[in-house]
C-alpha cells in the first residue's frame, strides 16, 4: 500500500467547510479559465466506441472500462480514461473559431491506477482544447497558454484565502520552465520523480517541457500516447516537444504535485513520426486518425486540469479522497481513519 501520512496530520477545514469550498474552487476556476482561454462549456461523453482511435491511451498500458451495447449489435463502448483525442473532432464539428476553444467537464475511470494519495479510480478534470494557428505551433505559444493557466491558478488560491484566511497562500509569483533534457542533466543520478520532486521543491511551481520522448538516457521522462501531445518536434537548444506538464511543491505531502498535462497538439507529419516511434503505424486505419490525416481537424492546444487535484491542493488535503468520492483499499480507510484523514 503506498500511502503518505503527515506527521500530525489534521484537516484545516471540517467536512462540512470542505464541501464548500470543493463547490467555490470548481466554480470559480473554470469561469476564468473560460474567460481567461476563450473557452466554450460544452456537453461530453462518458463513454466511447471501441475501436474508433478516439479514446486517450494515457500510458499505452492502462485497460479501459468496457460494455457490450444490447441494441448496438457487435458495439464495444469503453468509459473514457480522458477527452484528449475528442476534444479535437469537436473543434472541428462546431465549428469554432480561431483563437476560440472549449472545455467540458471530464469524469473517466482508471482501474488500473496504483491507489495512493494523488491517484484515485474515479477521475475528473477540466478537458480543454483551442484553436491555434499553425504559425502558432511554437514554444512561446505553449508558455504563454501555461502561464495564463498559472494565472487562473494564483486568482483561486487568493479567493481561497480569502474565504478562509488560515490557508495561508504557497504558490510563487511565477511558474518556472525547464526542459526534460535541462532536468536530467542537472539531476543524472536521480529518476524522473526524484527530478520533479527537487525542481519543484527549489521553484514551488514548474512547467516541465518535452515529455514523450527519449532522452540521453535512452528512457523518456514518462510516457505519452503517440497521437495527441506533440512531443517529437524539435523546438531550442535541440530540444524537443511541445508539451509538457504543470507541476507544484505540495507542503503538507512534501513531495512534487502534477496538477494538469497538456500541449500542443500533432500534426499530421508529427503524428506520423510519432507512430512510428512507437511502432503503431496501424492506427492510421482508425477513425480519428484517418480525420486528422486527411486534415479535418484544426491544429490546437489542450490539456486536461485536475478538479480534484487543485481542491486538494488548495485546501492542504493530504488525500485526494478527502476532495472526491471513491473505492480505497479496506487497508487505506483503516489508516486514513486512525491517522485523522477522512475520506469521503
Amino acid at each position: 500500500m503506498k500511502l503518505i501520512i503527515p506527521r500530525n496530520y489534521k484537516s484545516i477545514l471540517t467536512l462540512k467547510e470542505t464541501e464548500r469550498a470543493i463547490k467555490l474552487i470548481k466554480d470559480f476556476f473554470q469561469e476564468n479559465l473560460s474567460s481567461e482561454l476563450k473557452l466554450r462549456r460544452v456537453t461530453a461523453p462518458l463513454f466511447v466506441q471501441r475501436g474508433t482511435g478516439i479514446n486517450d491511451d494515457l500510458n499505452g498500458v492502462e485497460r479501459p472500462v468496457s460494455f457490450p451495447v444490447k441494441d448496438m449489435e457487435g458495439t464495444t463502448a469503453e468509459i473514457v480514461h480522458s477527452l484528449a483525442k475528442w476534444k479535437r473532432m469537436m473543434l472541428a464539428d462546431y465549428e469554432i473559431s480561431n483563437g476560440y476553444g472549449l472545455y467540458t467537464d471530464m469524469n473517466a475511470l482508471r482501474p488500473d491506477e496504483e491507489l495512493d494519495n494523488l491517484h484515485s479510480i474515479y477521475v475528473d478534470q477540466w478537458d480543454w482544447e483551442k484553436i491555434i494557428g499553425h504559425e502558432e505551433r511554437i514554444l512561446e505559444t505553449l508558455k504563454d497558454t501555461v502561464r495564463r493557466i498559472y494565472a487562473v491558478m494564483k486568482r483561486t488560491e487568493f479567493i481561497v484565502y480569502e474565504n478562509h484566511p488560515e490557508i495561508v497562500p504557497e504558490l510563487p509569483e511565477e511558474i518556472t520552465f525547464i526542459h526534460t533534457e535541462e532536468l536530467e542533466k542537472k539531476y543524472p543520478d536521480l529518476n524522473s520523480k526524484e527530478r520533479e520532486d527537487e525542481v519543484s521543491r527549489e521553484h514551488r511551481a514548474v512547467f516541465i517541457i518535452g515529455i514523450g520522448h527519449k532522452l540521453e538516457s535512452g528512457e523518456p521522462h514518462d510516457g505519452r500516447a503517440p497521437d495527441y501531445d506533440d512531443w517529437s518536434t524539435e523546438t531550442v537548444n535541440g530540444y524537443k516537444g511541445l508539451n509538457g506538464d504543470i507541476i507544484v511543491w505540495n507542503p503538507v505531502l512534501e513531495r512534487s504535485f502534477e496538477i494538469s498535462s497538456m500541449g500542443i497538439r500533432v500534426d499530421r507529419e508529427a503524428m506520423l513520426r510519432q507512430l512510428k516511434i512507437q511502432d503503431k503505424e496501424e492506427r492510421k486505419e482508425l477513425f480519428f486518425h484517418k480525420r486528422l490525416l486527411a486534415g479535418e481537424f484544426p491544429e490546437s492546444i489542450g490539456g486536461g486540469i485536475g478538479q480534484s487535484r487543485l481542491c486538494m491542493y488548495f485546501l492542504r488535503k493530504a488525500h485526494i479522497g478527502e476532495v472526491q468520492a471513491s473505492l480505497w483499499p479496506g487497508q487505506m480507510v483503516d489508516h486514513c481513519k486512525k491517522s485523522g484523514i477522512v475520506l469521503m
